[in-house]
């Protein structure tokens, strides 16, 4: 549960109802998590940054799905953000997920919901 993870890729499974597995991007240090998904028309799957308590629209092209994840990766709540706007922080959140808007609703992301992460190179299938 306190396990840092660094940039890259790996893949978000989804605990339940489902067990929805989804292509991940990890956005761990600074730089990373700055930058997150500014300038793209979109993306394939989602983008986890961490750790984070909240996050911000400016500059993106795109309505977005945010999910805020607590240290046990559950999800404390989810949010659609359309560009140019600024998310309120959580007080539990550890973690930050995103995706295109409407996404999260089809992989069965919702408050109360765990995900697992699953770093690439972590010798799991």
């Amino acid at each position: 549960m306190g396990r840092r993870w660094r940039d890259g890729r790996g893949t978000l499974v989804v605990a339940e109802p489902d067990g929805a597995s989804v292509p991940l991007e990890l956005a761990t240090s600074y730089r990373a998590r700055t930058r997150g998904l500014l300038g793209r028309d979109g993306i394939d799957g989602a983008m986890l940054l961490s750790p984070a308590g909240s996050v911000h629209t400016f500059r993106m092209r795109l309505p977005i799905d945010v999910a805020y994840l607590d240290r046990r990766l559950r999800v404390v709540a989810v949010r659609t953000m359309r560009p140019g706007r600024l998310g309120m922080p959580r007080l539990r959140s550890r973690h930050v997920l995103e995706a295109e808007a409407g996404a999260m609703a089809g992989w069965g992301i919702r408050p109360g919901v765990r995900v697992e992460v699953v770093a690439a190179g972590d010798g799991r299938p």
